[in-house]
């Protein structure tokens, strides 16, 4: 699997899966009827790091982010936010993304990674603290899922080499 830099033109290709799993509202705080306009400014801003893996065949098979959790005497704190194509889980894409992205903050100078709102019922939470990321705090009953009801909100934290 090839793990790159996005480009612009890669947008198309992401925008499938993002709108999939967003409309879904199991695992992303952001509005499910967000436009495509609004999701590209969201996932392709300037301020992040995007990338995404291909599988042999060219296909984009997931996507991910790198940026600054916070700014100023904290910028060295970084977020990342993952999506793998519903079509291609159980795969290793998101492992593979997960294990790329965190070399790049440590390449990039982040000393940590946050997340900030990990649904509790998301399968990846399993992912995260495989990879050595720990929950610091649950808010309880803050994320409304669809089929669970009222689930938490998970901030996890890893610190980084």
């Amino acid at each position: 699997m090839l793990i790159r830099e996005a480009v612009t033109d890669d947008w198309p290709r992401i925008w499938p899966f993002w709108h999939r799993i967003v409309a879904a509202a199991e695992t992303y705080t952001w509005d499910p009827d967000t436009d495509e306009q609004a999701a590209r400014a969201l996932w392709m801003s300037p301020a992040k790091r995007v990338y995404v893996a291909e599988d042999p065949a060219g296909t984009v098979a997931g996507s991910a982010y790198l940026t600054a959790n916070y700014g100023g005497p904290a910028a060295h704190v970084a977020n990342a936010g993952f999506m793998v194509d519903p079509a291609r889980t159980g795969r290793g894409v998101g492992r593979a993304l997960a294990e790329h992205v965190l070399a790049e903050a440590v390449r990039h100078g982040y000393r940590a990674m946050v997340f900030n709102a990990v649904v509790e019922t998301n399968p990846a939470v399993r992912l995260w603290t495989s990879l050595g990321f720990t929950v610091l705090a649950t808010v309880p009953e803050a994320f409304d899922h669809p089929r669970h009801g009222p689930v938490g909100l998970h901030v996890m934290h890893k610190s980084l080499p």
